[in-house]
């Protein structure tokens, strides 16, 4: 625990209180009114926002994170092994701290396999603060409700990947005109909406809540929105790259653009943009999942999906701001108070009280995104070349400065 500090001459975010240009007070790891004796660390006007939360990692990046301003990740259950034993649940939980505190969605279903239900119990005792179905689907509707009405009995959010697997089988791509010029195996967008449709409806008939880790059609947002309106416990995620990219990203065969999700057409891109702007997409997470060359330096079909998004989730975020489609308050809550909320830990706010986990970012500091020296396991980001605006000065845990 470092000694008291004293923000002075900050741009204050908070998602709760709003905006506001003044000084911000820690002492014991948390925000209070005011300190004695506090070290002053003077902002110049530089904005001071709640730390990022990023709800659904694959992949422990300690370097990728600092760089991002992310001090607390939801990882997913898909690692090796699986997150659906107690003591492996606990472990993950433990390793990070105290710069990291990971926060495990642990395995719905043993081995992920979405037959047998895992201990969600033992497993959330242990430390997981939800349960996931990780990059799968789980298509045997029984099994689903009964992971949902468990899950709903541990007061847990069930995390859980749309698409509808007999639709999308060995698929690389979405189904269109881009997929069909490169010959490359394709399913159609549907898969998603179907795949909601199930959740959402067995959701809301056992009263608990779901959370649908990334949506990226135009179709699942317009089921997302109705659901809310019907008063569902429905939240929804997406990345970057959903927002900012279609499937045209794919033409050069560039595998940085292999998602999974895959891309998809510009119309879904516009509704994703619609569905920030209206309230209909409540976390935007990074999707950090970073891949090495052996896994991407090969034929398009070939290659892994997933890319690295931890060190750019900010900057891009803060484009999206500058382009008018979200306020940087509902930009902190996007990247802070709504995924910590969904975990049900008490994070995201610049409030009295509050654990101080705190970024100093410059928004305005150019820079360029480079794969080849990306902070991180590995680089490959679909945004390789973009410039971009924004970054991380200064990391907080706890009231303590991350090197």
């Amino acid at each position: 625990m470092s000694g008291p500090l004293h923000f002075r001459d900050a741009r204050i975010i908070c998602p709760v209180a709003g905006e506001r240009r003044g000084d911000l007070f820690v002492a014991d790891g948390r925000i209070v009114d005011t300190a004695d004796g506090a070290t002053i660390i003077d902002c110049r006007g530089a904005v001071l926002a709640p730390a990022i939360v990023d709800l659904g990692v694959a992949t422990i990046d300690r370097a990728a994170f600092r760089a991002g301003g992310i001090v607390r990740v939801g990882l997913m259950p898909d690692q090796k092994p699986v997150l659906d034993e107690p003591g492996i649940v606990q472990r993950s939980a433990l390793i990070g701290r105290p710069d990291l505190w990971i926060h495990p969605i642990a395995a719905a279903t043993r081995g992920l396999a979405g037959t047998d239900l895992a201990e969600m119990a033992i497993c959330a005792s242990a430390g997981a603060r939800a349960v996931g179905t990780g990059r799968r689907w789980i298509g045997d509707s029984g099994v689903m409700a009964r992971v949902l009405a468990y899950a709903r009995d541990l007061n847990l959010t069930v995390v859980t990947h749309a698409e509808d697997a007999g639709l999308v089988g060995d698929a690389v791509a979405t189904e269109g005109e881009t997929s069909t010029r490169l010959g490359l195996p394709a399913a159609p967008a549907l898969a998603e909406p179907l795949a909601i449709a199930r959740d959402l409806m067995l959701a809301e008939a056992a009263d608990a809540r779901l959370h649908l880790r990334q949506v990226t059609t135009a179709a699942g947002f317009d089921m997302v929105r109705a659901a809310k309106r019907r008063g569902v416990r429905v939240t929804c995620g997406i990345t970057p790259a959903h927002l900012l990219l279609s499937d045209n990203a794919m033409s050069d065969f560039r595998t940085f653009a292999h998602l999974s999700p895959p891309l998809r057409a510009e119309e879904d891109r516009r509704a994703a943009l619609a569905a920030l702007a209206d309230g209909t997409i409540d976390v935007l997470c990074s999707g950090h999942d970073p891949r090495g060359p052996e896994e991407k330096r090969l034929p398009f079909a070939d290659a892994s999906a997933g890319a690295a998004g931890a060190a750019t989730l900010l900057p891009l975020a803060l484009g999206l701001a500058r382009d008018g489609h979200v306020s940087l308050e509902r930009l902190a809550a996007l990247l802070s108070r709504n995924p910590a909320a969904i975990l049900g830990i008490e994070a995201g706010s610049l409030q009295a009280g509050a654990e101080a986990d705190l970024m100093l970012v410059d928004p305005d500091v150019p820079w360029q995104i480079s794969a080849d020296t990306l902070p991180g396991t590995a680089g490959n980001t679909p945004f390789d070349g973009l410039p971009v605006q924004g970054r991380v000065l200064r990391l907080f845990k706890g009231g303590r400065e991350l090197a």
